[in-house]
């Protein structure tokens, strides 16, 4: 068995694939410092996973990648760039070999243009929460409602425009107060991520988009860029776990 791992600041991504079939036996997402209190074993040589606490002992090879690669010494783990992990991910879900990857994770967000399943070119955006899954957490909470309602708004999104996460709250509460409706609120919000990632996706724009991290689970995103910039996109049947899948078929 082997076994992928995208150690993400929020949380910590998991899944088990056998060796032979590529098949997923397992997929997982844990809550950072749960993971770490729960399955990992301190040794001298750093952090170990304990799969047999995880109920995967038959784990032969480990391939890691995510936030904690640099500040975190997995035993026994292959360490991969996050940017390689979520393109080795996309093609191994889609199948494609040529397409521009968007993900949008907690905090921070990536697009890698992919030729000939080669990363060409890429840009990420890692300075700012403004157009991360963090931004659409806090946003989801002044509003009063769950991140999965959020993101399935589109329609006549509410003109946000700070560019910033924290004067983003204050604006959306000076919204609230005039009168707009959660649904017009929630796809503002939605519509202010879209366009911190337009440029990106421009630059790099493809026919096809594949489109991952747990942002992807809702379908507002989506649907700007579909209508907005008449590309494809496709979002994988497990997008949150697209960087750990990555891991698992490294070789």
């Amino acid at each position: 068995m082997r076994c992928g791992i995208d150690l993400g600041s929020r949380s910590v991504k998991l899944v088990v694939m056998d060796a032979g079939s590529n098949e997923l036996t397992a997929a997982t997402v844990y809550e950072t410092a749960r993971f770490y209190r729960e399955y990992g074993l301190r040794t001298d040589s750093g952090l170990a996973v304990d799969f047999a606490a995880l109920g995967f002992p038959e784990v032969s090879q480990l391939t890691a990648t995510g936030y904690g690669r640099n500040t975190i010494n997995i035993v026994g783990a292959t360490i991969i760039p996050e940017l390689k992990a979520h393109m080795l991910g996309a093609i191994a879900q889609t199948g494609l070999t040529d397409f521009t990857l968007l993900d949008l994770g907690g905090q921070d967000s990536k697009v890698i243009k992919v030729r000939k399943r080669r990363m060409v070119d890429f840009q990420t955006n890692d300075k700012c929460a403004a157009s991360t899954g963090r931004y659409l957490e806090n946003m989801a909470t002044v509003l009063g409602i769950g991140l999965e309602e959020l993101a399935d708004y589109s329609d006549n999104p509410v003109e946000l425009s700070a560019t910033c996460a924290i004067f983003g709250e204050s604006e959306l509460i000076g919204r609230i107060v005039e009168g707009f409706s959660v649904a017009e609120l929630s796809a503002g919000v939605n519509y202010t991520i879209y366009k911190r990632i337009k440029p990106m996706l421009s630059a790099l724009k493809s026919d096809k988009i594949v489109f991952t991290g747990g942002v992807a689970l809702g379908g507002a995103i989506k649907q700007f860029i579909t209508r907005e910039m008449g590309v494809e996109v496709i979002v994988p049947e497990h997008p949150q776990l697209n960087g750990a899948i990555g891991c698992a078929v490294h070789n």
